[in-house]
């Protein structure tokens, strides 16, 4: 008989005869191997059509980024959007002097050039470093921030 400790972790009708048998392991899927406790077991014949089958290939995709890389590439996306408001602000200050020498129409031009800079820059290292590895785009990101400081903005101070 079992001790009472015991009980919590059997079954009844654990010791049935008829359980003791296992059943056939169903073959794996091609590419997987089997690893661990009772992987021994498994038949060579399946291990041996999978190795005759064609090698496996690497994903074609890119790596998923890791935690880091993640919150890397969102802080950046933060320091570009404050980029473009710098640029809007910076921008607005300028007005007044900037239509003494550019017409209006080519200061709104280049105006909204600058404002769209640092996010088409984001934008293109996305896009153009997905297959490279993650620090390449994240010094690609560092170089653009630092390029393309709205300069407006930060001399003429934070006074609004």
């Amino acid at each position: 008989m079992a001790r009472p400790d015991d009980d919590a972790l059997s079954w009844d009708g654990d010791d049935d005869p008829t359980l003791a048998a296992a059943p056939a392991a169903a073959p794996l899927p091609t590419g997987y191997r089997a690893v661990g406790k009772g992987s021994a077991q498994l038949g060579e014949s399946e291990q041996t059509d999978a190795a005759d089958e064609a090698p496996l290939t690497a994903p074609s995709g890119p790596a998923p980024l890791g935690n880091a890389a993640l919150v890397g590439i969102g802080v950046f996306a933060g320091v570009y959007m404050l980029l473009s408001l710098g640029w809007v602000l910076g921008a607005g200050r300028l007005q007044l002097v900037a239509q003494l020498f550019l017409d209006p129409v080519a200061y709104q031009v280049t105006m909204w050039l600058a404002v769209l800079a640092p996010p088409l820059w984001f934008a293109t290292v996305w896009l153009l470093t997905r297959g490279s590895k993650v620090w390449l785009r994240l010094v690609l990101l560092a170089a653009g921030a630092v390029l393309l400081v709205p300069w407006p903005f930060v001399l003429s101070g934070a006074s609004l």
